[in-house]
């Protein structure tokens, strides 16, 4: 067994910005990609464009998830890019932080618990978690609302998650950087596929490959 030739590959969010660039970066790298999207119109015509499949997912829908993956089919390479950015106080809106946890933990985890078996049973898998340097205790933990609290536990997610997962799946988080799509702004100063690259790179890791690291342009970060 090992990495199957034609992997599949479920992108969450991957309808735009980074985790359309990583989708198309996948199926550059002849991979069967599918981009998880709320609006399943709009999500097949991006993945018209760049050569994938399009299914309907909510990640905030949590006991949704496993229905959605079964549809899929076994998932090798799972990349946890959906998020929010609520900019409201986390004491004056709790809707806002529960449903920043909802999108960029709590689902990632259902969807890596969902995904894992498959993934063992084979004697492959990647695992992929666009965090962000807001979530980093090193940088400051900083952003507005609960999105740094809520891509700090992501990271905490996938540093643990590695004594939980099959020897043969690796799990790595990525920080993008400052990216040009409709969270980060027009101001900011990285294309999507500049912000892409690292996480293509951590999606088809060889063998002797890093598991349960934090990365920044293919190089390890502080947590």
């Amino acid at each position: 067994m090992g990495r199957p030739d034609r992997p599949t590959a479920l992108v969450t969010g991957g309808n735009r910005g980074i985790g359309r660039a990583i989708a198309a970066g996948l199926v550059a790298r002849g991979m069967r990609v599918v981009i998880g999207v709320r609006d399943l119109e709009a999500g097949r015509a991006v993945a018209e464009e760049i050569g994938a499949q399009a299914f309907r997912m909510d990640v905030a829908r949590i006991d949704s998830l496993g229905a959605a993956v079964d549809k899929i089919g076994g998932v090798d390479v799972l990349v946890n890019n959906a998020g929010v950015l609520i900019d409201t106080s986390m004491l004056e809106d709790s809707g806002g932080f529960h449903m920043s946890l909802d999108v960029m933990l709590r689902g990632p985890y259902e969807l890596i618990r969902t995904c894992a078996p498959h993934m063992g049973a084979q004697g492959w898998g990647r695992i992929v978690n666009v965090s962000s340097e807001w979530g980093s205790f090193a940088q400051g933990l900083e952003g507005p609302g609960a999105y740094g609290v809520a891509k700090a536990a992501l990271n905490a997610l996938t540093k643990a998650m590695v004594r939980d997962l099959p020897d043969c799946v690796k799990i790595n988080a990525v920080d993008p950087g400052w990216v040009r799509t409709r969270m980060g702004g027009e101001a900011a100063t990285r294309t999507p596929e500049e912000g892409a690259e690292t996480a293509i790179w951590l999606a088809d890791l060889p063998e002797d490959g890093p598991t349960g690291r934090f990365f920044r342009d293919g190089l390890s970060v502080r947590w």
